[in-house]
């Protein structure tokens, strides 16, 4: 318990006195914890390189950080790396426990590491941890506790202590080394010669050495404060912070400035002391810091500086024009209103109003040492303040007050006030118009007292926004959901002669959300569609005409003009200006934005209070930001870019560029057209505008034009054809400065079935295509002509069968025609053996009857005659030979396969095959009709016909023989 008290007296008093003596102006402090960067808790030594990346001994390796990306670089042993350092061709030594050597990027741009133990003299390679690295004249420099390791020419010699090595580091082009127990030597032509052996400096531990002036040095040292060497004379530094120094252990230590220095302490985090050892300002957990244990400082490149803590890694931007002004730390009360009163800063908080006394001889009045205190009787939300005929106006959630130093007079109670505006330009008598929260409120000012004289006008509304018109005798006064009052004073300005509503029926785009202000000699209206003015003549608002090329369309919630002439607005939680100082190339004007203020100022509340170009308040959600805006817009840092990581998409282990350029690297990659889909990483490390740096890039053989700007720090492209690339990537902040672009060739090779080899093989087989193509014609045309031919013989097939079947009708019709013959033939030869018979018959009476013998004669030979006739024997063969032509041989064939058949069984078939009736083939046979059936009957016999077969039908089929 006593320890608690002593440590609360010795450390954390004094602590306490200190932050509230520091400056009221708290530059911008980002952490990042071992979870973002994925690393280690513990970073024990910083570097950065000629691109701005910075390097961090890591607990787990080496991290890096392009100001996008974080990357960690194990040691081959995976040992914790203690020290860090860059020689000027960019190799980056590291040294860890029992490791030493140095990461260069190879030809693909990846860090690899090069070990330095095959260096080492047998039996000096095993040792501990190496705490320092320093390099001077391309010799580089390794400390551990026991010895010292200088590698030269590809050389490393080793100088061992029986004792220790407690410190090392380069001071004016000089290393120089602590050995405990012997004092503080410097190296010189291979030997370490002594420089300071002074008693006090043998047993304590210097932590660094840092120029103090011509012929001086400042040493810290880890628990015994300040010292100054001279020459080789030891001076004890005594200054007020002794008992910090002496009991909150300064780690590490650099020099800021001609006249600042950072020491990194134990507990009490960064302290910024100046050369006489005051403690100009305190960085700790409470200003943001991830712990108050610092290991290692850098100063980086734009002069803003870096922490590796024991648990995390800060930034803090020191040299930032925008800068924190807390006025009340435990609550981080919202800032309303701001005004410097008497060489006094007031800030109207959402708790009353507060008050420091100000250096108005600073240029950066946020750099004045002071502390807030309360101005009494000011209790609740303070919305207002304003300047008139020199005295302090304070518009409270109250009512109305006039301050007066650290105290506050009320001038009337009940009404809740906004703001204040003189009616007149007569500044030494004057009355006033105050915006409260039921219309407006009169006052007087005369004789250097104000007094109130009550309400102004009959309008009972909350009315925030009032600006007065000189030319129309008016006070304007808008309601954010009513639209915009116009009231009309009296010649006196003591009273309001006629109010008049505008909306959005009188020009206004929208009834709600207009504010009124002056601006520029002007009375304007922002509204949801950018600025307004009022024009008298018609009566109604218009788009103005001066405000239209700024703003545009653009909705705005605060106007303020600087005694520089320019317009600070707020739109949409962003803050920006309109600086006529710093015209753009084609217009008047130039419209900078603050992209960090982002969302930070209070929505609703908006106040800009622009005192002079070098400070510019701004209220805020916690607490009051101002800005330097000449340092600001001077700027001379133009954003840089790099390159990072290129990776294939979806391979794993697939980075073909690590991000960094080694300086021989000449040949442009050739990519497989597999790997066609990529990722591009790139960066900037102006880290103080990381908020404000934007991207372009552009993909040349594959993007005609440049990309829109985007804080976005990645881009990925998928199924590139093959060809040559170039990808272009440039960076530039709020202010317009852009860096030159920084680029990467590449070439994607054709995918297989578009290489020389696959277009050889195309060509044969496309001539082997055409080859088979022709043979396919050739035998298509065979085809054809086959098929011509087969159609042509079918055709000819076809006529054949016409013609065969022509032929067979015809033959038919023949033998038709020849049956009808053969039948009228037969008939005829019936016909004609029935006349004979009957000429015989009527002659043979004729023969008995005659009487001459000569008569009887002749009769007689004729009737023989006529008897020879009738034998038709020789007319049947001459029948028949007939009938076989005209029937295919019937006769003879049937005779050869019925050779019992008879003359009389032809003769029958063949009538029957004449389709002649019984009749008519009897009088043929000279037979009767019934030895006509007779005959038939036979005939089947012979034939061996069965019941069921016609014998007629046997006949005209061609007689087959039955089975």
């Amino acid at each position: 318990m006593r320890y608690t008290f002593l440590l609360f007296f010795v450390v954390l008093l004094p602590s306490y006195f200190l932050k509230a003596q520091g400056p009221i102006g708290l530059p911008q402090v980002s952490s990042y914890s071992s979870l973002q960067y994925k690393g280690g808790t513990q970073n024990w030594g910083i570097a950065q390189d000629k691109n701005g990346i910075l390097y961090f001994a890591n607990n787990e390796g080496l991290l890096t950080f392009n100001g996008a990306y974080w990357k960690l670089y194990p040691l081959p042993n995976k040992t914790i790396v203690r020290s860090v350092r860059i020689d000027d061709s960019g190799k980056i030594y590291v040294g860890g426990q029992d490791e030493m050597g140095y990461f260069f990027p190879n030809q693909n741009g990846s860090l690899i590491y090069h070990s330095l133990k095959n260096l080492i003299p047998e039996g000096e390679k095993q040792f501990a941890d190496i705490w320092d690295i320093y390099i001077l004249n391309k010799e580089v420099y390794f400390r551990i506790v026991n010895k010292i390791f200088r590698l030269s020419n590809n050389k490393i010699d080793v100088y061992v202590t029986r004792n220790a090595w407690v410190y090392m580091g380069n001071v004016n082009k000089e290393i120089l080394a602590q050995e405990n127990k012997i004092g503080l030597k410097y190296f010189k032509n291979g030997e370490w010669l002594m420089k300071c052996d002074d008693k006090r400096i043998l047993n304590v531990n210097i932590t660094s050495i840092l120029p103090y002036n011509a012929d001086t040095l400042l040493i810290t040292t880890l628990k015994d404060g300040l010292f100054l060497l001279k020459g080789n004379k030891l001076i004890k530094k005594q200054t007020i912070n002794d008992k910090i120094f002496l009991n909150d252990r300064i780690n590490c230590a650099i020099q800021i400035n001609e006249s600042l220095y950072a020491l990194g302490t134990t507990s009490s985090a960064l302290l910024i002391i100046n050369k006489e050892g005051k403690i100009e300002r305190q960085f700790s957990y409470a200003e943001g810091l991830n712990n108050n244990n610092i290991r290692s400082v850098l100063l980086d490149q734009h002069q803003n500086l870096w922490l590796g803590l024991d648990d995390g890694i800060s930034f803090i931007a020191f040299n930032s024009a925008i800068k924190h002004i807390y006025p009340d730390r435990n609550k981080q009360v919202s800032s309303y209103a701001t005004r410097i009163f008497n060489n006094k800063l007031y800030i109207g908080t959402s708790n009353g109003l507060l008050v420091a006394p100000i250096n108005t001889n600073l240029d950066d009045l946020s750099n004045t040492q002071a502390k807030f205190t309360e101005v009494t009787n000011t209790k609740g939300q303070t919305w207002g303040l304003a300047e008139v005929n020199k005295h302090l106006l304070l518009a409270n959630e109250d009512g109305g007050f006039v301050v007066n130093g650290s105290s506050a007079l009320q001038l009337y109670t009940g009404l809740g006030t906004w703001l204040y505006s003189s009616l007149s330009k007569d500044k030494n008598d004057d009355n006033v118009v105050a915006g409260t929260y039921t219309g407006l409120q009169l006052i007087n000012y005369k004789d250097g007292i104000f007094s109130a004289k009550g309400t102004l006008s009959a309008l009972n509304e909350p009315l925030r926004f009032i600006a007065v018109d000189q030319k129309l005798n008016c006070v304007w006064a808008s309601h954010p959901y009513r639209g915009i009052y116009k009231l009309d004073l009296s010649i006196d300005r003591k009273r309001i002669i006629k109010t008049t509503l505008l909306t959005k029926d009188d020009g206004l785009p929208l009834t709600l959300y207009n504010y009124i202000f002056a601006i520029k000699d002007r009375i304007v209206a922002s509204t949801a569609d950018g600025i307004y003015e009022y024009n008298p003549t018609k009566k109604r608002f218009y788009q103005s005409s001066f405000f239209r090329p700024m703003f545009r369309n653009l909705s705005i919630q605060f106007l303020n003009e600087d005694q520089d002439g320019n317009v600070w607005f707020v739109s949409e939680k962003r803050v920006g200006v309109v600086d006529f100082k710093h015209k753009n190339d084609n217009k008047n004007f130039n419209i900078v934005e603050f992209p960090e203020l982002t969302s930070k100022v209070l929505a609703g509340f908006e106040n800009i209070y622009p005192y002079n170009d070098r400070n510019i308040f701004i209220g805020a959600n916690k607490g009051l930001i101002h800005i330097d805006y000449r340092k600001y817009a001077a700027n001379i840092y133009k954003p840089n870019i790099l390159l990072g990581q290129i990776r294939i998409i979806g391979k794993t282990d697939s980075v073909f560029f690590g991000g960094y350029f080694p300086k021989d690297r000449k040949t442009m990659p050739k990519l497989s057209y597999e790997f066609n889909s990529m990722h591009f990483e790139y960066s900037s490390t102006l880290f103080e505008q990381r908020e404000n740096i934007e991207y372009s890039y552009q993909l040349k053989g594959y993007d005609e034009d440049w990309s829109v700007w985007s804080s976005k720090s990645e881009k990925d492209y998928t199924n590139l054809p093959h060809g040559k690339y170039n990808f272009l990537v440039k960076a530039r902040n709020n202010l317009g400065n852009e860096s030159i672009p920084t680029s990467y060739s590449f070439t994607i090779s054709p995918a297989w079935y578009r290489s020389n080899l696959a277009y050889v093989f195309y060509i044969l087989f496309f001539g082997f295509l055409v080859y088979l193509l022709i043979k396919l014609q050739e035998k298509e045309h065979l085809k054809e002509q086959d098929d011509l031919r087969q159609k042509h013989q079918l055709e000819i097939e076809r006529n054949e069968q016409q013609i065969t079947k022509l032929q067979k009708k015809q033959l038919e019709a023949d033998v038709e025609f020849k049956n009808k013959e053969l039948a009228t033939t037969t008939m005829h030869l019936v016909q004609r053996g029935k006349l004979l018979s009957k000429i015989g018959d009527e002659l043979l009476p004729l023969v008995q009857q005659s009487t001459s013998k000569d008569t009887a004669n002749d009769l007689k030979k004729v009737i023989r005659l006529l008897n020879e006739a009738k034998k038709l024997d020789s007319d049947w063969d001459q029948f028949a030979i007939h009938f076989d032509q005209v029937h295919a041989n019937f006769l003879s064939n049937l005779k050869d396969k019925y050779p019992n058949l008879s003359p009389n069984d032809l003769k029958l078939c063949a009538y029957l095959k004449l389709n002649l009736s019984s009749k008519e083939i009897a009088q043929l046979l000279n037979i009767t009709p019934r030895a006509v059936e007779v005959s038939r009957y036979r005939l089947r016999k012979k034939l061996n016909l069965k019941p069921e077969i016609n014998l007629f039908d046997f006949l005209l089929n061609g007689s087959s023989k039955p089975t």
